[in-house]
């Protein structure tokens, strides 16, 4: 490729946001009583501040090529000794710029921008002087391949988020880190950053996490890490020091070569358990190491170039794509419908009706997040004394594990208090109830709370599945009333469901989004309609299946149907999660407001009164597999109706798509992308799928049910032709 292709290739991004290459003489010092001469180091800096993380496009590859060749040239010439680059406070690079790489439509083009990576790269590896890499901060794919592709590198520990994460996004580590990272810390390790870690959820690694590893050969603190790094580069420059690699492998080795295999078919049953290889990227990370251990850097080069151009092409990469940066980065920081948030209210304490779990944890979170007074209320005082006591134990299992400080976990534990009179919430501003969830007992705490709080109190339920507007009818204020659903984990899950009732006032939503903002948690605007979006949805799909399995299908067969979603859990599996009483006493709410669409199950009723907890034995059968206990089995009866698992998919395909449209109809959200934002973040859903839209768009369901697509062409797909 010539450097006019790459030169029109970056010419179809006038608005790139341009991360520059500045270049600075240091004269290092001396080691032994001599100079080793003069480093260039090169800041990598887009001019922004740390809320604009620096990024790799074609305009800025290209600048930092040209600067990276001037600086060949230098060293050719004895005027420098050795290069170093780093970034801007808080980032290295937070890797390729997604914006550019998704409007990529051609497939050369994407070729281009994967060949003009490694152009650059290549430059960085073989600049005739010692590269270093000092990576002070984040440090994501392309932006962690600028420091593999140094000779030497240095970390931070106050350096975070440090990843390879493009099998989550839909690609490979296709500028050298897929071929450079096994040798450096071994393949095994080189799986937990390139899999393991992507698909848990997009986990990264701290900088003394990063060292551990031997993905650098320093760590220096933050408050000079700079001036540390430099020094450390002139003892290495000048030999008097040789950082050692214990992790480091030779792949044509035999033992190693071993290991090399093992790691692969470690790494392809891990994805299979993940994502039920329903997404082409984390399949070709493994293929493409598995084929490098006995090629030469060149020629992974080319293979990887080819690979990421192919990739690019696909919908499962737009459709992360769009997850992940139109809906998770962007959406879910301007939620639709949102209030302008100069009409919320300060809040200065908060109160918890009930004591259990789920409002402990609330305690627990409202006091960590906001540090203002909590008040825990319950019936009786041994109630109360455990939810109190649960947050303690909490805090001190975080203060344990070094994630709080002494001084912050005495002033959490001080700030959860409990009582057993209502009368507590006197001067809250804030009243979130987290009670049994029965219309009537909710109706009854309200009732209860109103008679004590004061007019501007705002009140709250984390009803997960009931009438907002049914709890506000009896109240003087139903316009203080609003829906504020969280997923259990409280303190892990990301969605808040923000529900609107007819009558809640805007000044009441806007503190609502203001809170969930405080809370660190993406909050999307509900209609006040039955199990809002999350549990309509999952319930849908799970009767579908469990309608299916009662007709007669094999369990084996409805439980494992929509493994080609690559779903996170079976539909079993997720109903024993939530425990079967829950999930039946949802689905016949919303067999009552919707009639057969949510069929009740009278197989889960049976079980359910007889106290089993799961359709699966706890533990696998003989040959590996789930499987039924006899006695769990003595308790069914099935139709003479069995289904094909093409069949079961199909059926719950449609069903999805003809829920989500009517949901669409009904006005629950804004639009379809909040249903994704909704299913991504509130049930774990794989970005890969771009929530659910995009995959029943992709699969046809969409037009089978509706006449048309949820999506537009190009928003998580290809343009339109």
């Amino acid at each position: 490729m010539s450097a006019a292709d790459f030169r029109k290739l970056a010419d179809l991004f006038p608005n790139e946001t341009v991360t520059h290459s500045y270049v600075q003489d240091i004269q290092l010092p001396a080691v032994d009583g001599t100079g080793p001469g003069t480093f260039a180091l090169v800041t990598l800096d887009n001019g922004l501040d740390h809320s604009k993380p620096t990024t790799l496009g074609p305009n800025t590859l290209i600048e930092l090529g040209l600067v990276l060749e001037g600086l060949k040239e230098r060293a050719a010439r004895g005027e420098i000794m050795g290069v170093g680059v780093t970034g801007k406070p808080y980032f290295l690079v937070a890797g390729a710029d997604l914006s550019t790489v998704k409007s990529i439509s051609g497939r050369e083009h994407g070729l281009w921008m994967a060949q003009l990576g490694h152009e650059v790269y290549s430059t960085l590896a073989n600049l005739g002087v010692p590269s270093f890499a000092f990576i002070n901060g984040l440090a994501l794919g392309g932006g962690l391949e600028i420091a593999l592709q140094s000779t030497y590198r240095t970390v931070s520990t106050g350096a975070g988020a440090l990843a390879l994460p493009e099998a989550f996004i839909g690609l490979i580590p296709g500028w050298g880190g897929v071929y450079l990272l096994p040798r450096l810390i071994g393949p095994e390790n080189a799986l937990k950053v390139m899999i393991e870690n992507p698909l848990s959820n997009n986990r990264t690694l701290t900088g003394p996490q990063a060292y551990q590893l031997g993905m650098a050969d320093a760590m220096f603190e933050p408050a000079d890490f700079i001036e540390q790094s430099v020094a450390w580069a002139a003892k290495v420059i000048s030999g008097a020091v040789t950082p050692e690699r214990a992790n480091a492998v030779d792949p044509a080795a035999p033992e190693v070569a071993a290991r090399w295999a093992d790691a692969v078919a470690a790494g392809r049953e891990f994805v299979e358990g993940k994502t039920s290889n329903a997404s082409p990227a984390p399949a070709k990370v493994l293929d493409v190491m598995e084929a490098n251990r006995t090629l030469t850097q060149a020629e992974s080069a080319e293979l990887e170039c080819e690979t990421l151009a192919d990739l690019m092409q696909t919908d499962e990469f737009r459709s992360t794509v769009y997850a992940f940066l139109d809906l998770v980065q962007r959406r879910s920081k301007r939620p639709a419908g949102a209030p302008d948030r100069k009409l919320a209210r300060p809040v200065t304490k908060i109160g918890v009706v009930g004591a259990g779990l789920m409002a402990s944890q609330l305690a627990l979170l409202f006091a960590r997040q906001f540090k203002v007074p909590v008040v825990l209320t319950d019936i009786d005082q041994a109630r109360v004394d455990k939810g109190v006591g649960y947050v303690h134990a909490e805090v001190d299992k975080l203060l344990a594990k070094q994630r709080i400080s002494p001084d912050a976990a005495n002033r959490t534990r001080a700030l959860v208090t409990g009582s057993v009179s209502k009368e507590a919430f006197a001067d809250a501003d804030f009243v979130i109830e987290a009670v049994f969830e029965e219309l009537n007992v909710k109706k009854q705490v309200f009732k209860e709370v109103e008679a004590i709080v004061s007019p501007e109190c705002i009140l709250a339920t984390n009803t997960s599945s009931l009438s907002v507007t049914a709890m506000a009818e009896d109240l003087e204020h139903p316009e203080r009333l609003v829906g504020f659903h969280f997923f259990n984990p409280v303190a892990v899950m990301p969605l808040l469901e923000i529900v609107r009732a007819p009558k809640t006032d805007d000044a009441v939503l806007a503190t609502a989004f203001e809170l969930a903002k405080g809370l660190k948690k993406s909050a999307v605007l509900v209609k006040d309609a039955p199990a809002f979006v999350v549990n309509r949805i999952l319930l849908r799909l799970m009767g579908e299946v469990t309608a299916a399995f009662d007709e007669g299908t094999p369990a084996g067969v409805a439980d494992n149907a929509l493994r080609p979603m690559g779903l996170p859990m079976t539909p079993f599996v997720l109903g024993a999660m939530v425990g079967l009483p829950v999930a039946q006493h949802v689905q016949e709410s919303l067999h009552t407001a919707f009639g057969d669409r949510f069929p009740v199950s009278q197989n889960l009723q049976t079980l359910i009164d007889n106290g089993v907890k799961s359709i699966w034995a706890p533990e696998k059968g003989p040959d590996g597999n789930p499987f039924i206990p006899a006695e769990t089995l003595a308790l069914l009866s099935f139709g003479t109706s069995p289904s094909t698992g093409e069949d079961v998919l199909r059926r719950t395909q449609d069903a999805l798509a003809e829920e989500i449209g009517l949901m669409l109809d009904e006005g629950v959200v804004a639009g379809p992308e909040d249903i994704d934002l909704c299913m991504i973040l509130g049930a774990g859903w794989p970005m890969f799928l771009g929530g659910i839209t995009p995959y029943l768009d992709r699969v046809g369901a969409s037009e089978r049910v509706n006449g048309r697509k949820f999506l537009a062409a190009g928003v998580a797909s290809g343009p339109a032709a």
